[in-house]
């Protein structure tokens, strides 16, 4: 009878060690997901941004038209990568519009009506601080993947990882960040 007891405790704790673990690797994942949210608030804010600074200074150059059709073209291409999965694909056209503004910041220094705009400067820094919140957001990102395969992979949770791989096995992909861009840009200032 005592033997029975010990081994009915014992399945017990198992039991409630693996929910435990279970709704740990729950947690992690939704909180990768609402990382990934965060960067798409970001994403959506710049593309905004973006449109309105190029009404603002189409005005003063030609440079916007390329900007444009290259910013919705890439926006394209990321919503329909999106839609079916490819995170690959929407990170790369992501990274191609971050890449077109931090260019736009050098177009900016070749017109010097448009720097003297106050709308234009004001876009401009929105755009880069939009640019500033996105690398804090993918870091946040890349951060909770990290705490989720860390944790995956550990050796009691890579077992109840192993009995429900369908629900608790996720292959993240991280969003690329360019130490040199994100320094540029924090380094970045406007000129009066």
């Amino acid at each position: 009878m005592k033997t029975l007891i010990i081994f009915l405790v014992v399945i017990v704790a198992l039991f409630f060690v693996f929910v435990g673990i279970y709704n740990k690797l729950i947690e992690l994942i939704e909180a990768v997901k609402n990382d990934k949210k965060q960067i798409d608030i970001q994403l959506d804010r710049r593309y905004k941004v973006f449109e309105s600074l190029i009404n603002v200074v189409k005005k003063y150059m030609n440079y916007e038209q390329t900007t444009l059709k290259d910013v919705v073209a890439l926006r394209n291409k990321a919503q329909t990568a999106a839609s079916v999965g490819d995170e690959k694909t929407r990170i790369d056209a992501e990274n191609g519009i971050s890449k077109i503004a931090s260019n736009l910041n050098f177009v900016f220094e070749q017109y010097p009506n448009l720097k003297a705009d106050k709308n234009a400067l004001q876009l401009q820094e929105e755009i880069v601080n939009t640019e500033n919140k996105l690398a804090f957001a993918k870091q946040a990102y890349n951060d909770s993947i990290e705490r989720y395969n860390a944790t995956k992979k550990s050796f009691f949770q890579s077992m109840v990882v192993a009995a429900l791989s369908a629900k608790l096995n996720f292959d993240f992909p991280y969003w690329g960040l360019d130490e040199g861009k994100i320094q540029e840009q924090e380094n970045y200032k406007v000129n009066l």
